[in-house]
């Protein structure tokens, strides 16, 4: 199975594969998500290491079960070969409808069929009143003339 853009990268792709990576993200869909990655891709989100496209399926479930109205925009840092550097921040609700914004660094590394071999986050978040979210945009894909990471001053 190929997954492109495949490495080795340009400014293009890389903008290209971090946008598919959002869009996917934005979407929700756990298994959707899962199959980005190779069948034995290694994880470490936080504190947790995941192993393999089931294990990032279980993750991505729990995860959006408890992370409400999820939105994310993702913008590349750097690249080089088959690696991408990529910082982020989502918005989300917790069910007592408390609203927090997270923000972080996925390190990124790529097989040469363009599905991720490895993923490696490191993620902070903190609460946010309603009134402070940025990311207004009904669920699923980010627009496309939505302000980006850098739009916004993150």
């Amino acid at each position: 199975m190929s997954r492109p853009p495949l490495p080795p990268f340009t400014d293009a792709t890389a903008a290209e594969k971090a946008r598919l990576a959002e869009d996917a993200w934005n979407s929700r869909d756990p298994a959707r998500v899962a199959l980005a990655y190779t069948p034995d891709s290694q994880w470490r989100n936080r504190a947790e290491f995941i192993a393999g496209r089931d294990m990032i399926a279980a993750f991505l479930t729990r995860k959006w079960a408890r992370e409400l109205d999820y939105r994310l925009i993702k913008e590349v840092w750097t690249h080089a070969g088959n690696r991408i550097a990529v910082r982020f921040a989502y918005e989300y609700r917790d069910d007592s409808g408390h609203w927090f914004r997270a923000y972080g660094n996925e390190n990124w590394q790529f097989d040469e069929a363009g599905l991720m071999a490895r993923r490696l986050a490191s993620i902070n978040e903190h609460p946010i009143d309603a009134a402070d979210r940025k990311f207004h945009w009904p669920l699923g894909r980010r627009p496309d003339d939505h302000p980006g990471l850098s739009d916004l001053g993150f």
